[in-house]
């Protein structure tokens, strides 16, 4: 029975299930996006997400213990640079599971993990986002300084002033 076990241990031993884990999370970080199993994916994501959220706030105990997990210089600066600006304002959710169908060779299931922000067929204006509200916004001034008193146009008066020069003529 498995009552109570939440981690999938991916038929690996404790040491090796880590190092597995550290490592994709690095490839993961670097590229942006890496292929996987669906397996493999979920449990990236659930190693990746918290230190996606540590490194939000740059300190030099966040850094450690993000390098504790992921082993990698290069991944750590790459993470607290660039990835931790990119996502900075996101509550959560920073990695996306594509499921790409079945390998050719074991049929295992496939998927693409990759980081939300960076895919610009999903983001196609680089992370901008439409700020929505749920009231009605007010008028602009100039619309409704238009509305209370609308003008009068000027060819109006010059035809005036032409039609009495006429009739005095």
């Amino acid at each position: 029975m498995r009552h109570g076990k939440k981690i999938n241990h991916l038929s690996r031993k404790t040491a090796h299930r880590k190092a597995m884990l550290s490592n994709m999370a690095c490839s993961l970080i670097e590229h942006k996006r890496i292929n996987t199993t669906v397996a493999k994916a979920k449990a990236l994501r659930q190693f990746v997400e918290p230190l996606v959220t540590k490194s939000k706030e740059d300190s030099t105990h966040n850094r450690r213990i993000v390098f504790k997990n992921l082993k990698s210089k290069e991944a750590v600066t790459e993470l607290f640079r660039n990835v931790a600006v990119k996502v900075g304002d996101r509550p959560g959710g920073y990695v996306r599971i594509i499921k790409l169908g079945s390998r050719l060779g074991d049929n295992a299931d496939m998927a693409m993990v990759e980081f939300v922000d960076y895919n610009e067929l999903y983001n196609p204006k680089g992370g901008t986002k439409k700020k929505t509200t749920r009231r009605r916004g007010k008028k602009s001034s100039k619309e409704t300084a238009e509305t209370a008193a609308p003008s009068k146009p000027e060819n109006s008066k010059v035809e005036t002033k032409d039609t009495d020069a006429k009739d005095e003529a």
